[in-house]
């Protein structure tokens, strides 16, 4: 897809959408990716922030750390 098709689209897309809410949060999301530098979430964590996110990543990479998604929707339930 150019970037003809993905802005076509994507007005389309914003268009079919009836909820405000749902437009309002979609665009906050796109106004704040759209105004921020790469790299500026990263650099806004602490030192300790940092390597939790690092952390984390090698954890998922071990499939014995990861919850199947049926188990957690069975648990979570009441709240689905």
């Amino acid at each position: 897809m150019n970037k003809v098709e993905i802005r076509r689209n994507f007005h389309h897309l914003i268009d079919s959408i009836d909820n405000e809410n749902l437009l309002v949060n979609f665009y906050e999301l796109i106004k704040s990716r759209a105004f921020s530098k790469e790299g500026e979430l990263w650099g806004s964590l602490s030192l300790e922030e940092q390597n939790d996110l690092i952390l984390s990543l090698e954890e998922i990479k071990n499939p014995d750390n990861l919850i199947p998604h049926n188990d957690i929707k069975k648990k979570h339930q009441k709240w689905l």
